[in-house]
């Protein structure tokens, strides 16, 4: 049969453009995307049976298209279904099919598969499970499609695609820094985006809950209330992607600035005294954005809590206002807030203080939402909500999680009015990439990771100097307000100040506290000027800029909030070379404030390499026998260690620091309560796998564990290891280790799989659910896994043997076992994990091997 493609073409063009004209006069998105596919389906399939293929084979739309939604741009994803390997014949014809759904205007994105290849390709990648889940019958053989969808859904394990799916979930938050507020939002995969809504259908779906919003809610899973939020910010976001869609004349789904002013247009918005068009279109899709992370966030604990229910457990009780429900923080009564909106601050305090709690439950997320009107001026001139407000920065943990949850539920900008005047406000400059408030809350972010050793390997002077800096909570107070003045007009630095000030005042900070974080607002931009556009090679720009800051606190303070803004405002804003610029004058800077003192240790790493050289010296060493081996270590080491690790570190390789054979030292530990070794080795796979193996097979748990690559290749690992039979004779043990564990790195020997011990009582009772996370580096080059999971004989081989499958390499961890809970963080790269779905893989397995 003859294909008259020109006909094709404009018959296809012509209706595209007749649905354009008819949904620009009757604005109904839902009507437009059914019929565009429904025009494509007809099209394909005329395409299809004018080749003439055999009728045992299969033509279906997958993806967007396979749900009848086909937006103007889109990408039509086709599945070519075929009962067995294709002919010679058959492969030509499908090739000659292809090329003519290009030559009619069609952007086809097509896979040729048989079942059973589209049962392997979805068993290795989430998103091909995805896409296949969304599978609708275009044309051809009826009993193939059946049979691939009874074997597709056949082998689909629904608690595992959803666990599947919330990791997929987290990775791309992750790629779009956790936050909806960027200047130039995503609307399909940014946080807030369409793609939040599709996941919870794709979840449901898998479950048999249903894929509309009235199933949801039939199905439990969802109130009546949340399914008309539902539609309405479904209906927001197709429009705005319609529109977008139509005004760019391609696929583009990011609401860029050269289409902002337009949209607005279109969308009946105009310039006012205080706001340009633009500014309240994006308002506007901040606050549908906002609103759909927070139906996201509620959907999917409900149906995590539907697809397993045991994960729940019997509330425990917390407090007489809160009980615990599985992993998530529950409020007793949804009045409280109302009742006693002090207990506003404690819902937020109780997360930072419990590490174990991974979020709220959807009740407690509700209550706090309303309870936002409570927070007025009686509320925030109370002496005990500003204690509580403090105990929220000055927390060790859990700040950066607590702010952005505030902020979410509108609790942030309810206290601090003039934050909340921020919130969802734009800034127009060629640097930031986020609103104002996003912005913020990016350098608070910024500054945290400086505290943590996790991420020491970014930044290490930074991490350095907040670890010899006192009250680094008085920065993320600077940071709050540096940009708080925004939008007010004038000089925001300056009006900024009077707003810190109040705030420092009211909260009882001390005249000097007030003064330092006053002083760091109104001069939070002095120093990047400097670096960037004074010379530093002049020792007057450095005099100068040395009497501004006038003394080492405040130099210090200043660097870090410089370098943690700048990289605040946008990923490609803050390059080496500014780096580098900051450093250089912070640097020139301390040596011109301290060159007349005299030089005394400071900070706790100085104050730690002091100690370890007095201990060194008790053993008439000299005072260079640390040399050799400090140069090849970094700022985290120093962190991680005390003083007497060093010091023993020191003492036992500064004399084989370039010997290629191992070394293995083993001292007993707490008064002969357990065993400290040190392993000294030259890196090698598998490394990790070994030791862990070896000490477990040797009847030792692993309590903590210090792991650390030097910077000429070597590890340098520290464990403490309690022993499990219980001996009486440890001391005996020493020479055994020593000596075994040194022979079997030199013979490279296998890691060996330690014996299955049993489970506590504790655990068999009460299991912990495993978490498993891993998020890239500032850098991209690293990425950091944390776990959490039961303890238990083998836990750390079987986490070793997994990285080493997926090809990760281990850089340094940080092991702690609390109790019966083990909360551990590892530092790796390789292994393909840059790659979304390998990472995804790479968390798949841990959490399904570390379940009890």
């Amino acid at each position: 049969m003859e294909i008259d493609v020109a006909a094709l073409r404009a018959g296809v063009k012509a209706r595209q453009a007749a649905l354009q004209a008819r949904y620009l006069e009757d604005n109904d998105a839902e009507a437009l995307l059914r019929q565009r596919s429904d025009d494509v389906d007809e099209t394909l399939r005329q395409l299809w049976n004018a080749f003439d293929f055999p009728a045992s084979m299969t033509l279906a739309a997958v993806g967007g298209y396979g749900r009848g939604e086909l937006y103007p741009a889109s990408d039509i994803d086709l599945l070519i279904l075929l009962p067995q390997e294709a002919s010679a014949t058959t492969t030509a014809k499908l090739e000659r099919l292809v090329s003519c759904f290009w030559d009619i205007g069609l952007e086809i994105g097509h896979s040729v598969r048989t079942i059973q290849e589209c049962l392997n390709e979805a068993a290795g990648d989430i998103t091909v499970q995805t896409a296949l889940l969304e599978a609708r019958l275009l044309t051809g053989s009826d009993k193939l499609f059946a049979t691939f969808r009874k074997r597709l859904f056949g082998n689909l394990d629904p608690l595992g695609f959803f666990e599947a799916k919330r990791l997929e979930q987290q990775d791309r938050y992750l790629r779009y820094n956790e936050t909806p507020y960027s200047l130039e939002p995503n609307i399909k995969e940014s946080p807030g985006g369409l793609r939040d809504l599709q996941v919870v259908f794709w979840i449901a779906k898998a479950a048999g809950y249903g894929a509309t919003w009235e199933e949801l809610g039939n199905a439990g899973i969802m109130s009546q209330e949340g399914v008309a939020f539902g539609k309405q910010f479904e209906d927001y976001l197709r429009h705005l992607r319609i529109r977008l869609h139509f005004l760019a004349g391609r696929r583009e789904d990011r609401l860029l600035f050269d289409y902002q002013s337009n949209l607005a247009t279109r969308y009946g918005y105009a310039d006012n005294e205080s706001k340009r068009a633009s500014e309240q279109l994006m308002q506007a899709y901040y606050r549908n954005a906002k609103g759909l992370t927070l139906l996201n966030t509620i959907v999917l604990q409900n149906l995590g809590a539907a697809l397993a229910p045991e994960s729940l457990q019997c509330p425990q009780d917390y407090d007489g206002n809160f009980q615990i429900v599985g992993n998530l923080l529950d409020v007793r009564d949804e009045t409280l807030f109302e009742r006693q909106p002090a207990m506003i601050f404690d819902a937020f305090l109780i997360m930072q203080e419990n590490s174990e709690l991974q979020g709220m439950t959807a009740t407690t997320l509700r209550a706090l939402w309303l309870a936002g009107e409570r927070i007025d001026d009686s509320f925030r001139a109370d002496p005990a909500n500003r204690a509580a407000f403090l105990r929220l920065l000055q927390s060790e943990r859990g700040i950066v999680h607590e702010f952005r949850r505030m902020n979410q539920l509108d609790i942030l900008g309810a206290y601090l009015p003039n934050f909340g005047r921020i919130v969802g406000q734009m800034q127009h400059d060629l640097f930031h990439v986020y609103t104002v408030d996003q912005h913020i809350l990016q350098v608070v972010r910024n500054l945290r990771r400086f505290t943590m050793s996790e991420f020491a390997h970014e930044y290490p002077l930074c991490s350095r100097i907040i670890n010899e800096f006192d009250s680094p909570w008085l920065l993320y107070v600077a940071a709050l307000f540096h940009d708080i003045a925004k939008g007010r007009g004038g000089d925001h630095s300056e009006k900024g100040t009077v707003d810190a000030r109040d705030f420092c005042q009211n909260h009882g900070l001390t005249v000097d506290d007030t003064e330092l974080v006053v002083w760091l607002v109104r001069q939070h931009l002095v120093m990047a000027q400097i670096a960037q556009k004074e010379d530093l090679s002049d020792p007057a720009v450095i005099a100068r800029f040395a009497a501004l800051v006038g003394d080492v606190r405040h130099l210090q303070a200043l660097y870090l909030l410089t370098h943690a803004d700048i990289r605040g405002t946008s990923p490609k804003v803050w390059n080496q070379w500014k780096g580098k610029l900051l450093a250089d004058l912070y640097q020139q800077t301390l040596h011109h404030l301290t060159r007349d003192e005299s030089p005394v240790a400071h900070g706790i790493i100085a104050e730690r390499q002091a100690e370890a050289m007095r201990l060194l010296r008790f053993f008439a060493l000299s005072d260079t026998v640390h040399e050799r081996l400090w140069k090849q270590l970094d700022t985290v080491y120093f962190l991680r260690h005390s003083a007497e690790e060093i010091a023993w570190h020191t003492r036992s390789l500064h004399y084989r620091i370039y010997n290629n054979q191992p070394v293995v030292r083993a001292r007993l530990w707490q008064e002969g309560v357990g065993l400290q070794v040190m392993v000294y080795t030259q890196d090698q796979h598998d490394l990790f796998a070994r030791l862990v193996g070896f000490f477990a097979r040797a009847g030792y748990s692993i309590v903590d564990a210090k792991i650390h690559t030097t910077a000429h290749g070597y590890a340098l690992d520290s464990f403490i290891l309690l022993d499990v039979e219980k001996r009486e004779h440890s001391r005996e043990m020493l020479a055994y280790i020593e000596h075994e564990l040194e022979d079997r790195l030199n013979r490279q020997a296998p890691p060996e799989a330690p014996s299955a011990g049993r489970l506590s009582r504790q655990v068999r009772h009460f299991p912990i659910k495993p978490e498993v996370s891993i998020r890239g580096d500032e850098k991209g080059t690293h990425f950091v896994l944390s776990l959490i999971a039961a303890d238990r004989p083998g836990l750390l081989y079987t986490v070793a043997r997994t990285l080493a499958e997926h090809g990760a390499e281990l850089h340094t961890a940080k092991i702690a076992t609390l109790g019966e809970r083990a909360e551990d963080v590892f530092l790796i790269s390789g292994g393909d994990l840059r790659d979304t779905n390998q990472r995804i893989r790479l968390e798949t397995d841990l959490m399904e091997r570390l379940k009890v």
